[in-house]
């Protein structure tokens, strides 16, 4: 490890209120620690994603961040980009800028900084992958076939993470979701996305629009509280399918809820000249700083 103490901060993602939102932990500077260190510190820490920023010098008008997950490294995460942005403006830089760059392994992310106190990350154009069958999905989930909303596709899609995209009827059938790991780790195997994302029309706060549920064990985390890259590949393929019937979506997503850490993410995200542009937001509240020694 390194000689001298690091500082790391504890801010909560996608949160409304403290201790709600998904943990982050973000740690700098990394500069001195190489991967295998990083991936021992993400790994006693033990949250969703835990950040290293690399310097405090920026590169190309942006900071170099690497993000770790208690497995492995990632070349993108969404509550990580916003909080360690947030991070980064007020804990490094100390000055209100409207925007922060990260330069992250899928490239670069800008984040803004709003007004109303949302920070808000455009994301790489949606790819679309591979489609799944109910049946194949549904004994994934311990659900019934009949309980996925046939009129949309299961699918593979990516923002810098693909996750597979599961239309759902709903909420009760969200509720009940347990992945059967086994089956879930066989069905992977084969694709290149390794967690789950169901999604119902039903919520538990009457003011939002979707409730979302996303499964992680892959990566080391059974479920995530609230999952920025993912919910930016949900609103790819909201606008794909016009699940609202329209090719443009601004809607409040509700995530954490069976989990006992109710997060908030703001969706907003249309076709321009032929391509869809996804941008995710949300709130980041600190929490704690100290140092790994």
């Amino acid at each position: 490890m390194a000689r001298t103490p690091l500082t790391f901060d504890i801010v909560d993602v996608f949160a409304e209120e403290k201790y709600a939102g998904n943990q982050l932990a973000v740690v700098r500077f990394g500069k001195d620690l190489n991967a295998l260190q990083m991936q021992k510190i993400a790994r006693e820490i033990n949250y969703s994603e835990t950040t290293f920023i690399i310097s405090s010098e920026q590169r190309h008008g942006g900071f170099d961040v690497r993000i770790f997950t208690p497995k492995e490294e990632v070349p993108f995460a969404g509550h990580p980009t916003l909080g360690t942005a947030y991070v980064i403006r007020n804990e490094l830089l100390n000055e209100q800028i409207e925007t922060v760059i990260l330069n992250l392994k899928v490239g670069q992310i800008p984040v803004t900084f709003h007004a109303d106190g949302l920070l808000w990350m455009r994301q790489k154009e949606p790819t679309f992958g591979k489609i799944f069958d109910n049946e194949t999905i549904s004994q994934i989930l311990s659900i019934h076939p009949q309980d996925i909303d046939n009129k949309f596709p299961i699918q593979e899609v990516s923002t810098g993470l693909p996750f597979i995209i599961v239309p759902l009827r709903k909420l009760e059938t969200a509720k009940k979701c347990r992945i059967v790991k086994d089956t879930f780790f066989d069905l992977i195997k084969e694709t290149e996305a390794k967690s789950i994302l169901i999604f119902s029309p039903g919520t538990y706060n009457p003011e939002n629009d979707l409730n979302v549920r996303v499964f992680v064990d892959y990566f080391g985390i059974p479920e995530d509280p609230a999952t920025g890259s993912g919910n930016g590949c949900l609103a790819g393929y909201l606008v794909k399918y016009q699940y609202f019937g329209r090719e443009q979506v601004n809607i409040r997503v509700e995530q954490g809820y069976e989990i006992g850490r109710p997060s908030l993410l703001y969706l907003n995200a249309e076709v321009r000249d032929g391509k869809i542009a996804v941008s995710v937001g949300g709130k980041v509240i600190p929490i704690a700083q100290g140092h790994l020694l």
